[in-house]
């Protein structure tokens, strides 16, 4: 496949994407407003977090659009990698802000605790089961792809966090009708919190990951060298760096000691590399230098910082 139709493709599956985005954005902004209105309207907790959630909800879909369609942008002079890290700034912005949402239930529902109010349950069993049904329609119009796009992950635990907290509300109000315990509505938002805090954790550590350029936590680099020693015509390898561009996308950059051989032969062992490193570590993109002779062969990882300081003194 040529890089053009490559893109054309990626283009094509980014358009399908945004679609699905949009649809989710319009859905999830309508209810917030219905939502937010039922929530005052019947005192209840459960309602009015389940509401500010779907709120940035909106906006976290709304940043995931953006980041998609800037994503499907092809490389340039200035983007040499393209602007596939636009989609792990929008995670880490989305991840972010569902900590910041987590704290926030937790001391509204500390408040609650210490001053209970009155919930009119039939209204929270309405509107929690109705937003049942929207949430779980717009985190399935998200998820494909999800699995493999931290970008589209943020949006989807965004939006998953909302079945789960609306479901919450519909089983709090059920037992509240019953039972008049309205320390349960409280209880419930402190539940959500938690879920939601666990799974914005999980995105902010990978997009943290990704943007200090850290090596891929499934990578095992020392089998990775074992690996490739193996291949025919290697003596070693040093100046070792793999990292993520974004999730799933992987590369790395290595210098490859071989004996003083013709370039023919060093372009079989290049390929041998490259084979071995898509196959059996997932990195599709690895620049390898070969030489005959190395200053310090022993140095897996080079210190970046010593060469800067060598080209100054040259300077």
């Amino acid at each position: 496949m040529t890089d053009s139709h490559a893109h054309s493709h990626f283009g094509d599956v980014a358009k399908q994407t945004t679609g699905r985005l949009a649809l989710s954005l319009g859905l999830t902004l309508a209810f917030v407003i219905f939502e937010a209105a039922a929530g005052l309207f019947s005192n209840s907790l459960a309602l009015l977090t389940d509401a500010a959630h779907n709120l940035t909800d909106v906006i976290a879909l709304g940043l995931s659009w953006f980041a998609i369609r800037l994503t499907a942008q092809p490389a340039n002079a200035r983007q040499t990698y393209g602007y596939h890290r636009a989609g792990i700034l929008v995670a880490l912005v989305n991840s972010s802000t569902l900590v910041v949402i987590a704290i926030g239930i937790f001391v509204e529902a500390y408040h609650r605790f210490m001053s209970p109010s009155e919930v009119k349950a039939g209204i929270l069993v309405g509107v929690g089961a109705v937003a049942f049904i929207i949430n779980l329609v717009t985190a399935l119009l998200v998820q494909k792809g999800s699995e493999h796009d931290l970008n589209l992950r943020s949006a989807f635990v965004h939006l998953m966090g909302d079945v789960l907290s609306t479901l919450g509300a519909v089983l709090a109000g059920v037992v509240i009708y019953f039972t008049g315990w309205d320390w349960l509505d409280p209880l419930v938002s402190v539940l959500i919190g938690a879920m939601i805090l666990w799974g914005a954790w999980g995105i902010l550590r990978e997009t943290v990951d990704i943007l200090l350029e850290s090596t891929p936590r499934d990578v095992n680099i020392e089998a990775m060298v074992r690996d490739i020693k193996k291949i025919d015509g290697v003596l070693g390898v040093h100046d070792l760096h793999v990292w993520s561009i974004t999730s799933g996308l992987r590369t790395m950059s290595a210098h490859i000691l071989t004996a003083d051989l013709p370039i023919s032969m060093g372009a079989g062992i290049q390929a041998q590399v490259n084979e071995l490193l898509a196959h059996e570590y997932n990195i599709a993109h690895a620049t390898l230098q070969l030489e005959c002779a190395s200053c310090q062969p022993e140095g897996l990882y080079c210190c970046i910082e010593a060469g800067q300081a060598h080209v100054h003194e040259q300077m």
